[in-house]
């Protein structure tokens, strides 16, 4: 599988790794409902056998459950992918989420997270959210000392701004920004890409296949029928009239990829890779076999007319 450098590190990552928010499964926040962590298992073994070499997970995850899992499925594999995982994101004792970017707090989270993912350093630690804002500097500086300190080999955040950037720049070097992107979610486009383009910033998207909706797989029955605990229960991209506009997109995705012999969600992923600024895209998957049908987003090279066709359809249907 193609590898690319991330940002400023020595990192060379497949162009796509595994997610697994997911596998942190339901009873939290933002959670996708029931898992299976012997599945979850097998899926990151799978992950590995294919030849990602890379896994992304945070604490928050199933409030430590996912990354249990990831510490528990890479013990005695031979050639370990690299870790990178987030802190930030805390749950409160009514299960509501908030951010801390305290020292203490972020020091108490890579202990626990180290711990969890059974490693002596973190490959790739970022933080997940910037909240609360005014603490950010304070949250970078911690990081930049738990490099220094050996705990983390490189820093990065996630769904920071080119504002927020450009505020910690000059207390350590970002290696990476980890932003949503899809079809979907374009926003980031405009400045952020170009922000990270021009200042050697890695870049590693998140949801390519819009949470599962692009994978070919979504129906409506299967969107009316989550459980009251998958957070996509909540979300207007499964909802009507966005969810008629997206399964159309989907039967776009088929026809494109019935050329490369590729299930829509590969094209899903081969166009985020496509933007020069995008380093590598996080796929998610909670059973082995989803990952057959994804990979081949990494080697899809699609066309200048096929990236037209999909322009074409975003542009008509908003």
């Amino acid at each position: 599988m193609q590898k690319r450098q991330l940002g400023n590190s020595d990192l060379e990552i497949t162009t796509i790794g595994l997610g697994a928010w997911a596998i942190g499964g339901g009873g939290w926040r933002a959670g996708w409902g029931p898992q299976d962590d012997q599945e979850s298992i097998e899926t990151i073994r799978r992950a590995v056998d294919l030849g990602l070499n890379w896994i992304d997970t945070a604490a928050v995850y199933g409030i430590g459950r996912s990354e249990r899992i990831v510490g528990e499925a890479l013990k005695g594999v031979a050639n370990k992918p690299y870790i990178f995982t987030k802190c930030s994101r805390l749950e409160a004792e009514d299960g509501a989420l908030y951010g801390s970017l305290k020292s203490e707090s972020i020091r108490r989270e890579c202990e626990d997270s180290l711990k969890r993912l059974q490693v002596d350093v973190i490959d790739l630690y970022q933080i997940h959210w910037p909240q609360p804002d005014e603490d950010i500097e304070e949250g970078w500086q911690t990081l930049a000392d738990l490099q220094k300190e050996g705990k983390v080999r490189y820093i990065g955040l996630s769904n920071f701004n080119v504002a927020q950037m450009q505020r910690i720049q000059h207390i350590a070097p970002i290696t990476s920004l980890q932003p949503p992107y899809s079809m979907l979610r374009r926003d980031i486009e405009v400045e952020i890409l170009p922000y990270c383009q021009q200042n050697n910033i890695g870049v590693i998207v998140y949801s390519p296949m819009a949470s599962g909706l692009l994978t070919g797989a979504m129906t409506r029955e299967r969107a009316a029928s989550f459980p009251d605990d998958d957070w996509r229960k909540r979300s207007q991209e499964f909802q009507e009239p966005h969810l008629t506009r997206n399964l159309e997109l989907v039967e776009l995705l088929r026809t494109i990829g019935e050329r490369h012999n590729q299930p829509p969600g590969a094209v899903a992923i081969a166009w985020t890779l496509k933007h020069p600024a995008v380093t590598a895209a996080i796929v998610g998957a909670r059973r082995p076999d989803q990952l057959d049908g994804i990979t081949g987003g990494a080697e899809i090279n699609l066309t200048d007319s096929e990236m037209k066709e999909i322009q074409n359809f975003l542009v008509a249907n908003p």
